[in-house]
């Protein structure tokens, strides 16, 4: 009688298990339609704010990295929010807008701008890893191209020159270095570490 509770016991736990893992599943997979959708409406009317923005619209803020260099942000507001520009990655047929400042509110809908500016070669580009944001950074190739189109309408050309994992206390090393005009980092999957794309500027 025992050993029939018992038994019962592991098949109800386990049940649970599928259950809850279920339900994790079809949440991660409705909060990432909701980011992509969200994340294409947003670019659709940046588009047509940069095409129609006049110069008074523009919002410009100076900036100091940790060597003391300074640099500028443009951006420029939808929806209450600041962006910063344009994200394409031809490879993943990507088109994404680029918040201004980063927060993790903002991340649930858009990439952004984690520090750097385009302007100043050191644009460091965060998201969260859901698959129409930066889940398959990872899969990019060397030479792979990116673009990044400012909100004021000056492209940015750059391509991947390397694809690395770091620690996730490997902030310094995410967000330094003079060999890099553009990086874009993501957690992975199981969020044990970061994946960060390095690119430079060819045009």
């Amino acid at each position: 009688m025992t050993r029939r509770i018992f038994g019962r016991s592991l098949i109800a736990i386990g049940v649970l298990l599928l259950l809850g893992a279920l339900s994790l599943y079809l949440y991660n997979s409705y909060d990432a339609d909701r980011a992509a959708t969200s994340s294409a409406e947003t670019e659709e009317k940046l588009s047509d704010a940069m095409l129609s923005a006049a110069a008074t619209e523009f919002e410009l803020s100076v900036e100091e990295d940790e060597a003391g260099e300074v640099y500028s942000v443009v951006s420029l507001e939808v929806d209450n929010e600041g962006y910063i520009g344009i994200l394409s990655i031809p490879s993943f047929g990507l088109e994404l807008p680029v918040l201004s400042e980063w927060s993790y509110s903002g991340l649930k809908n858009s990439p952004a701008r984690y520090t750097g500016s385009a302007s100043a070669n050191n644009l460091v580009i965060c998201a969260h890893n859901y698959e129409r944001h930066f889940g398959r950074i990872k899969d990019l190739s060397i030479g792979a191209s990116i673009t990044f189109t400012s909100v004021t309408g000056t492209v940015y050309e750059y391509e991947v020159t390397e694809v690395e994992t770091l620690q996730p206390t490997a902030i310094s090393e995410m967000i330094t270095g003079d060999d890099w005009d553009l990086t874009l980092f993501t957690c992975n999957y199981s969020g044990q570490a970061r994946v960060a794309v390095r690119c430079k500027l060819i045009g």
